[in-house]
């Protein structure tokens, strides 16, 4: 991504809102309300050496909010199946293939991992990987998809 030459950073400990743990954006006032503004939000962040940040435009002034979050700053909001490939549709716009085997389980909520990202699913996401799933014979969540079977390890 291409950033303005001149940027104002504003770190974690002074941003005035974060992305809580079901993926939802808040401040002090409560969590937001306006669809316009979360979706802003979800599709501007970015991530580097210093952590997830969203770089926004003030009036002519460019900040890079580096923003806390109570789990993590991804979640798959949707899935898409195409052919045998399951792809997860994020928070932020983008579209990535799942790799099953990274899938887990940690505190009855599912993830997975790209790029050592941890994405989280959030509730609309984690149904509809639900048709995808089964227990095997050792009570174990396992996916089926490519005509294999994939254990979901728990953490």
């Amino acid at each position: 991504m291409d950033q303005p030459a001149d940027i104002v950073v504003i770190p974690k400990e002074e941003a005035v809102f974060w992305l809580d743990s079901e993926g939802w954006w808040r401040n002090d006032g409560g969590r937001f309300r306006k669809k316009k503004i979360i979706d802003y939000f979800h599709r501007h962040i970015n991530h580097d050496e210093n952590g997830y940040f969203v770089l926004q435009d003030k009036g002519g002034i460019w900040e890079k909010v580096y923003f806390p979050y109570e789990d993590t700053a991804l979640f798959a909001f949707d899935i898409r199946k195409q052919n045998n490939d399951i792809w997860l549709v994020l928070n932020t716009g983008r579209e990535i293939l799942l790799d099953p085997e990274t899938l887990y389980i940690q505190g009855d909520r599912l993830y997975a991992i790209n790029n050592d990202e941890h994405i989280r699913f959030a509730e609309r996401a984690m149904i509809r990987m639900c048709a995808l799933m089964e227990e095997d014979e050792n009570d174990r969540l396992q996916i089926c998809t490519n005509g294999r079977k994939y254990v979901i390890t728990e953490k």
